[in-house]
């Protein structure tokens, strides 16, 4: 090896340290190219803003205070369990807190009796803002004679059921304007009554709980009484997909089986648009989000439909529902004899009877009311 080499090369191989130091003018070239050259992380807020829709700073003052009836009502577990524990940390006020906690679990039989409805909170404006927000109205086919009690049956469940709530719970839809004489009882969970202060809300809208007693304590009560049952229940709100209808109906058969034991005329009733106000996770049938979400109904008694819609600020991201027209159309009566003990031929001869009328409303409004479907009307199960 030359001296020459020698001097290039250090012992193992190595580079020299003239080589392993750059000159000014090269490290200046070499940082001139780099920062000519784009760097190619994006920019997380603009890819943000790419992907989610902002509200506008200026928005008329009648739809804020829509939305926020909407995100007030959507967060009302949240609110009033948190008041219920917030009341817990004022020491003087544990006696009224547990003689209240006492009354309401073991002593208050309002949910199975019918409620304690406020006519004030039903027609309240909070309620007027709440549904106009989709909007939410109904379609009324028939008159309701008001001398005969009543049970509605209500498809299809979606996510939450709002389009119920707004028409039966609530004066907004101008329920009991179109059917004078009618006191509807929405119907509900029992779970939910166990909710401190959450369960006065409900019994002041006249909901209550969907047991077999409390359906019969209502229906009872005679000419007028009415109740509203979200026929698919837990089961079908997982397959609440936006542009579907597809039903759990065929199994249902107790709904029926009450009317005809208390002479009942049965109102089948569907909401259009009740699917569309939420996106929900693709979890078909076979798959193991189905499997686990039907899992947990069964050791729950309810189901929790990965889902989402929209959020106080933007318009594609949030907990919040779209805002996307419902429409129930509350069909014609189907006149039902009283029998204390119905066969099952009969049971089943009246859910024929009453299948085909809800079908008939379908046929009659898809057009009108659901353009976008993306199938038709299908009873799974």
């Amino acid at each position: 090896m030359s001296k020459t080499e020698s001097s290039t090369l250090r012992p193992g191989g190595g580079l020299s340290t003239s080589q392993r130091t750059l000159s000014a003018g090269t490290l200046k070239e070499r940082l001139s190219k780099l920062a000519a050259t784009p760097l190619s992380v994006p920019n997380p807020v603009a890819a943000l803003q790419a992907n989610i829709e902002f509200v506008p700073a200026k928005i008329p003052r009648k739809r804020r205070l829509q939305m926020l009836a909407v995100a007030v009502w959507s967060c009302m577990i949240v609110i009033t369990t948190c008041a219920w524990l917030l009341l817990w940390s004022i020491p003087p006020l544990w006696p009224v807190l547990t003689v209240y906690f006492v009354w309401a679990r073991f002593i208050d039989q309002a949910p199975e009796r019918g409620g304690r409805s406020w006519h004030w909170w039903r027609s309240s404006r909070f309620w007027r803002y709440f549904a106009d927000y989709y909007p939410a109205s109904f379609l009324k086919e028939a008159e309701l004679p008001a001398d005969r009690p009543y049970v509605f049956g209500y498809h299809p469940h979606g996510i939450i059921g709002m389009g119920a709530l707004a028409t039966f719970a609530t004066e907004a839809t101008g329920f009991s304007a179109a059917f004078p004489g009618i006191k509807p009882h929405l119907l509900t969970l029992t779970t939910n009554f166990q909710m401190p202060f959450y369960r006065d809300i409900l019994l002041a809208l006249g909901v209550c709980s969907v047991s077999r007693q409390s359906c019969s304590n209502i229906l009872k009560a005679g000419a007028g009484s009415a109740i509203t049952i979200v026929v698919g229940g837990a089961a079908e709100s997982l397959s609440a997909h936006p542009g579907t209808a597809d039903l759990t109906l065929r199994r249902r058969l107790g709904f029926i089986k009450l009317a005809i034991q208390h002479g009942a005329d049965l109102v089948p009733v569907f909401s259009f648009g009740e699917n569309d106000i939420y996106q929900q996770m693709p979890n078909e049938k076979g798959t193991t989000v189905y499997a686990l979400q039907r899992k947990f109904q069964s050791m729950f008694g309810f189901t929790l439909p990965l889902f989402h819609g929209r959020g106080l600020l933007n318009y594609n991201l949030g907990l919040m529902p779209y805002r996307r027209q419902i429409v129930a159309v509350i069909g014609k009566p189907i006149r039902i004899q009283q029998c204390d003990k119905p066969s099952q031929e009969e049971i089943v001869r009246v859910q024929e009877k009453y299948i085909e009328e809800l079908l008939r409303i379908w046929n009659t409004y898809k057009d009108t009311f659901a353009k976008a479907r993306l199938r038709e009307l299908n009873i799974i199960d």
